[in-house]
């Protein structure tokens, strides 16, 4: 079965066992409101599967982009705006 790999950089390019990387970039497609509704839905029904690192406050900013730098992170790092 073929997979979409959805990120923010790289090319459209098939990788190994039929993943298929689908670069996205946030102004591209924050008005594809229609867009967001199914990767939300999908994300819900498990047909998305999200990877988080970890959740910080957004106080937490400067520590989250040291994570970042420092690499080695599996998944994203997600701040809290609540």
């Amino acid at each position: 079965r073929d997979v979409e790999l959805v990120r923010g950089f790289g090319a459209d390019h098939v990788v190994e066992r039929g993943v298929r990387v689908v670069p996205v970039m946030v102004p591209d497609r924050i008005t594809d409101t229609e867009g967001l509704t199914t990767l939300s839905r999908q994300a819900e029904m498990g047909v998305l599967t999200l990877r988080v690192a970890d959740v910080l406050p957004a106080e937490q900013a400067p520590k989250a982009h040291r994570m970042l730098e420092a690499g080695g992170l599996r998944g994203r790092i997600v701040l809290d705006f609540s």
